[in-house]
């Protein structure tokens, strides 16, 4: 479902990501193909230094269909970028990706907190948020950073996922990874 970004896969994902539905809520937009390339070559070594994790999201297949990022990492916490190609919008690959995005986030990098700022006009993405359980909208709970991120221009909603809450949800919602989770620590 997952992997590390690789620049086999910019020939795809420029396509995926020009689509007129998809381009203008990609963090990083590239123009031309090239530009793509140099943009992915950034990203995988601001991965090596720690600065990003990125990922390129697969289908069932292992076709690349999108990306899934955290940006912005700084006291275990940071940004969520995701976007999928238009071909791939409501065929149900946008919650496996954050789950699988999730699980290693929090249980295999250190990561304690998740912040999603979307645009108020990007309804896509504030549905496709709200329908995740452990997801909690945060304007007013996080205001310095509500108003951080909205200082030139209300634009922005801000939502969170903490390491707390996901795993309160996972443990919830699949009793086998609790029973695994009970194993472990006797």
């Amino acid at each position: 479902m997952l992997k590390k970004r690789d620049l086999h896969d910019c020939h795809t994902l420029y396509d995926l990501m020009t689509h007129p539905e998809v381009f203008p809520f990609v963090r990083h937009k590239a123009n031309c193909y090239d530009e793509f390339v140099f943009i992915t070559k950034q990203t995988i070594e601001a991965e090596e230094r720690g600065e990003l994790i990125s990922r390129t999201i697969l289908d069932e297949w292992g076709a690349p269909i999108g990306t899934i990022n955290l940006f912005d990492i700084q006291d275990h916490a940071g940004f969520l970028g995701t976007w999928l190609g238009k071909p791939y919008h409501g065929k149900g690959y946008n919650k496996p990706a954050k789950d699988a995005f999730f699980n290693e986030l929090f249980y295999e990098l250190g990561i304690e907190r998740v912040f999603m700022r979307i645009r108020k006009t990007n309804i896509r993405s504030i549905k496709a948020a709200e329908k995740l359980p452990y997801v909690m909208n945060v304007n007013e709970l996080r205001k310095p950073l509500y108003d951080q991120i909205n200082a030139k221009e209300n634009v922005y909603d801000l939502y969170e996922i903490s390491k707390d809450q996901y795993t309160f949800h996972v443990l919830r919602t699949n009793p086998q990874e609790q029973e695994s989770s009970q194993l472990l620590e006797a």
